[in-house]
């Protein structure tokens, strides 16, 4: 199917749907609104946490806009206030956001074959997994000015947020600003929580996860070891341990996508009731 007939079907099964690319643009900046705040919120605590380490507005926004990843950036701002080597940067938040590899190999089966390159590694740099729960709940092909619509805004807030994060945690006194840095654990909190409690596996490996992150903090020798090289090493044995322990079946695979393809469509439907209100 070319990209054209895919975008005929979609005006026909997506109530609502633009009928030029150009509205397919706006469409996306429309639906874009929401996550924007969203990220305006963390990025805004993360300003302030590098602030935390010496770096200024300019280096900041280059960093956020280099990165769009709220774990990868959190990661990296830990690692440069411990001097970390450049290597050991790279490598951990490589693997921090390796999850991004995987939601831009399943997005390539919404694109267009004929589409040229260039398309696609603008949309490589747009992978966030709010944005790609939008971008894969169109129907067949995607039409790529829609994601970029919505990165555009939510880029805008993720970047902004964490500039005026760095001003503003000049302005507020060390004891205002360490209580919005706490932002980042409830982040982190909201990403472990509900999968925990659907799956004991998964609770089981989170807690794990923590004593083994504890016993590398306080034993002698493993103490020696960097946060980064750390991370490194409990993700490599514990993900490895529970792919052998607990491999995924198909249909433990199949019953993964049906719900993520749930989630993608609830939260398109979210954006846009929630865009129409702004």
């Amino acid at each position: 199917m070319s990209a054209e007939a895919s975008l005929e079907l979609n005006k026909k099964e997506q109530p609502g749907a633009p009928k030029k690319r150009g509205a397919w643009f706006v469409h996306g900046m429309k639906n874009g609104i929401p996550i924007m705040m969203g990220y305006f919120a963390v990025s805004f605590a993360m300003g302030i946490a590098a602030r935390g380490i010496g770096m200024n507005a300019g280096e900041s926004f280059l960093m956020s806009l280099g990165m769009v990843a709220s774990a990868g950036q959190f990661a990296a701002i830990t690692l440069i206030s411990q001097g970390a080597g450049v290597i050991e940067m790279i490598t951990t938040t490589l693997i921090v956001n390796l999850r991004y590899f995987l939601m831009s190999c399943s997005l390539t089966q919404k694109l267009d074959p004929k589409m040229s390159p260039a398309y696609r590694f603008g949309l490589a740099y747009c992978i966030t997994d709010e944005i790609f729960g939008l971008s894969v709940s169109v129907k067949d092909f995607l039409e790529p000015l829609y994601t970029y619509g919505i990165t555009l805004v939510s880029v805008f807030g993720w970047c902004s947020g964490t500039v005026l994060g760095v001003l503003v945690g000049n302005i507020l006194p060390d004891w205002a600003a360490n209580a919005m840095s706490v932002a980042m654990y409830g982040m982190f909190l909201a990403i472990i929580i509900p999968p925990a409690r659907k799956d004991l596996f998964i609770a089981l490996l989170v807690g794990i996860s923590m004593l083994a992150s504890w016993i590398f903090s306080t034993a002698p020798v493993l103490s020696s070891i960097s946060s980064g090289f750390r991370v490194i090493i409990l993700t490599i044995v514990i993900a490895g341990i529970a792919a052998l322990v607990r491999p995924v079946t198909d249909e433990d695979d199949a019953a993964a996508g049906e719900q993520a393809d749930g989630y993608a469509e609830g939260a398109a439907e979210a954006a846009g009731k929630e865009g129409g209100h702004a």
